[in-house]
């Protein structure tokens, strides 16, 4: 399981140092791709496995599930640890999540996120005040909160 908030950055070639917590983890080799809110997922094999499978459900008929597919998928890419324990973000994931300079890594359960330090600050911003909202919203769903 993944958890917390990790402030780190992105050196000039592209590289991020993943936390240690989330390293092992995610393993050696692990899938990185477009996330939803501007930012990026990143998931350990056998997550990635599941979320394939459930993906494979959505029926192929409904125009929004192709988009959202495509999306996910064709902005994938399997990412590998060398021995710094950095990753290298491909420049179009970089480039989508806005990713510069300073970046938030962020555990969330099954997946890490990577947010571009203004966004997750912005994301955390507006969320603040609807937390209590959202938590009304989800109790149907019995988490036990």
């Amino acid at each position: 399981m993944f958890l917390g908030e990790y402030q780190h950055t992105i050196d000039a070639k592209g590289r991020l140092i993943v936390p240690a917590r989330f390293r092992e983890g995610l393993g050696d080799k692990f899938i990185i791709t477009k996330g939803l809110d501007g930012c990026l997922f990143a998931y350990p094999p056998q997550e990635w496995s599941a979320l394939e499978q459930k993906m494979r459900s959505l029926p192929f008929t409904r125009a929004d599930a192709r988009a959202f597919v495509r999306f996910f998928f064709a902005g994938a890419a399997e990412c590998e640890l060398d021995k710094q324990g950095r990753v290298l973000i491909p420049a179009n994931l970089r480039e989508y999540a806005g990713l510069e300079k300073e970046v938030v890594v962020v555990g969330i359960s099954s997946r890490v996120e990577v947010w571009a330090k203004d966004r997750w600050e912005e994301y955390n911003t507006k969320s603040a005040s609807s937390v209590e909202e959202i938590a009304e919203k989800i109790v149907d769903f019995d988490l036990g909160i």
